[in-house]
């Protein structure tokens, strides 16, 4: 039997706490040669394949040991799970939160997020309801919308990421005195996000009622975004966003719950069916290449090699 949703596993959420911005230079110390970067792996054909981590369990790092025969990473994104949308009951705003765990990836960003770029991988960060009655859809006005976005882009420069994940799940709307869902806030988060980050990844987990909510006063932000996938794991089940096919993935695999046969079923529907990208979640930190070959053989006509 399928997993609909996927389960998350958390520690004691840690209030968000001021941190020292990463300085991203390299250091060079007195008398020594910088350390070089590492050259990206090769280039492949094929669709977008993506990679949930959940931090509160396994190593973000645990993406980049997956590689093709000819070098070229296995997976194309990897999807730190997850910070949260918070709410601060003092001030009536929510707030963007992150536990002890994501806290600590995103501070260690030298050696849990870069050497993923370093061979090409985008790092993007997750966010996610956490019961306390702020989500996407219940912005009171545009201005609450915005600073959240800003709240959001800031981070992503802060850390050097390369983008926002929106899951609009557990917000709980209504707790705490917050509003139910409007037509009117995902439309300007996004808009905003969009503005502050143009360059950057924005994706979205297509479930909760921001994902019915793209649409506002003759703005529509599908074209905003650059991913949508089917949250629910084990199923075939087309986004229905209007967005090209190259967008979206239909596939949605747990690796090590989805039968093998089920990934790879998947896979070829996503080549044969025309679709840009492949959806998968809860990469650990054992052996997983012959789930992740399961797929790959079909997408990009090899299998994958694992390197603890």
């Amino acid at each position: 039997m399928f997993t609909l949703v996927r389960s998350r596993v958390r520690t004691a959420a840690l209030a968000l706490s001021a941190v020292a911005a990463l300085a991203f230079g390299t250091t060079v110390t007195t008398g020594a040669a910088a350390a070089p970067v590492p050259a990206p792996a090769p280039a492949k054909q094929g669709p977008t394949s993506v990679a949930y981590v959940e931090v509160n369990n396994n190593s973000m790092l645990n993406v980049g040991k997956y590689t093709l025969a000819d070098g070229s990473n296995a997976f194309d994104v990897a999807v730190i799970f997850a910070a949260n949308i918070n709410y601060d009951t003092g001030k009536k705003a929510a707030y963007l939160h992150f536990n002890e765990n994501v806290q600590r990836v995103l501070d260690n960003a030298a050696t849990e997020i870069r050497p993923l770029q370093e061979k090409g991988i985008k790092v993007v960060l997750s966010v996610l309801g956490n019961h306390e009655g702020a989500g996407f859809a219940n912005f009171p006005n545009e201005q609450a919308s915005s600073a959240f976005a800003t709240e959001l882009s800031d981070t992503v420069s802060k850390y050097g990421l390369d983008g926002i994940d929106f899951d609009d799940e557990y917000a709980e709307y209504g707790n705490n005195g917050t509003g139910q869902p409007n037509d009117s806030s995902f439309v300007q988060l996004v808009t905003a996000l969009r503005t502050n980050m143009p360059d950057k990844i924005i994706s979205l987990y297509n479930i909760g009622p921001a994902a019915s909510r793209l649409s506002y006063d003759g703005v529509d932000v599908s074209s905003k975004f650059d991913y949508a996938w089917n949250p629910y794991y084990g199923t075939w089940q087309v986004p229905g966003m209007a967005m090209p096919k190259s967008k979206l993935s239909p596939a949605a695999v747990e690796i090590g719950r989805t039968a093998q046969s089920t990934a790879a079923d998947f896979a070829r529907r996503t080549v044969s069916e025309g679709y840009g990208v492949y959806l998968t979640y809860n990469l650990d930190g054992t052996d997983r290449s012959a789930d992740v070959s399961a797929f790959t053989r079909e997408l990009y006509g090899s299998d994958a090699v694992y390197t603890p």
